[in-house]
């Protein structure tokens, strides 16, 4: 472990209009690790990370990256840090393959740009210009971009955002190697899957600042939740349902989630009748349950009983 993070935030704040987005904000990430940045739309953690990247100037606070200002030592640090913005932030009109070789000039010494297109898929889309592609091939080129120069620091906002699970899995491999020769990776993402499979570190941030901070497993067991809960049985199930009508089959001390087209969570005391009463009503309903997991919090779980589940 380094005797210095590789990015420091003390303090930050950074507001507009009036209005502080970001509101003393403290955050560290060390080399060698993932440091996942987590927050609802609009907590500030985008701001945040520009300002780490030196695109946006505090209005106070100290921010350092590799022990640099990242505004006022903006020369020395590019060479040393690679940024994958959310919107790819590429010339629309290059071809994806010329866009990488030009990138991988500017260093002294760039990964193999052959291997690094292979591996990420590039060759299959290399001859069409950026704004031809799809969402999930700007994502791989854009990421291809950031590491090609071998970087000490990767700021990586929302990486695998469009990207189907192939693609993705290829993403989270490479994210891991980068970590493991050293590199701090600090990243923001919606997907919990993401950073509880990839963070070393989870911070999360909500109207500003850190509200919660610590490894994956300490956040698991960190007690958030609501009093009395017994525990959390996700179901994923063949079809569509409204499970909302559960909770009358279920009756008192049982709370109904409805988390996507194909799954839902009931969270209360998780007991065998608990799991027969559940998928008896799916069978009267001709929905095949298609997967069941019982007593496990998540980091979505936490996430959201941190964060609240109204929409902002």
């Amino acid at each position: 472990m380094p005797h210095s993070p590789a990015v420091e935030v003390r303090g930050l704040v950074k507001s507009y209009d009036g209005r502080a987005v970001v509101d003393g904000l403290d955050l560290t990430a060390p080399a060698g690790a993932v440091t996942a940045v987590l927050g609802p739309n609009g907590a500030g953690k985008t701001t945040t990370v520009e300002c780490c990247e030196g695109l946006r100037s505090p209005d106070a606070g100290t921010v350092r990256v590799l022990g640099l200002d990242p505004v006022a030592d903006g020369p020395a640090l590019r060479p040393r840090v690679g940024v994958m913005l959310q919107d790819g932030g590429l010339p629309t009109g290059v071809r994806a393959r010329e866009m990488l070789d030009h990138v991988a000039r500017m260093y002294a010494d760039p990964l193999p740009t052959d291997a690094l297109a292979e591996r990420l898929g590039i060759d299959a889309f290399a001859r069409t210009t950026v704004r031809r592609l799809s969402g999930g091939q700007r994502q791989r080129l854009a990421l291809a971009v950031a590491v090609v120069g071998r970087p000490h620091v990767v700021f990586l906002d929302e990486p695998s955002a469009g990207m189907d699970p192939q693609s993705r899995l290829a993403v989270w491999e490479l994210v891991r190697e980068l970590r493991d020769t050293g590199a701090a990776i600090l990243l923001t993402t919606h997907l919990m899957e993401e950073a509880e499979g990839l963070a070393d570190h989870v911070v999360v941030v909500d109207h500003g600042t850190v509200i919660a901070q610590g490894s994956v497993p300490e956040l698991l067991a960190s007690g958030t939740g609501t009093p009395g809960d017994d525990g959390t049985l996700v179901v994923r199930v063949s079809a569509d349902v409204d499970p909302l009508g559960l909770r009358e089959r279920l009756g008192p001390g049982f709370a109904v989630e409805h988390r996507s087209a194909s799954s839902f969570a009931v969270t209360g005391p998780v007991r065998p009748t608990t799991v027969a009463a559940v998928t008896t009503w799916l069978a009267e309903r001709d929905v095949l349950v298609t997967r069941l997991d019982t007593g496990r919090r998540t980091l979505e779980d936490v996430f959201l009983d941190l964060t609240g589940r109204s929409l902002r």
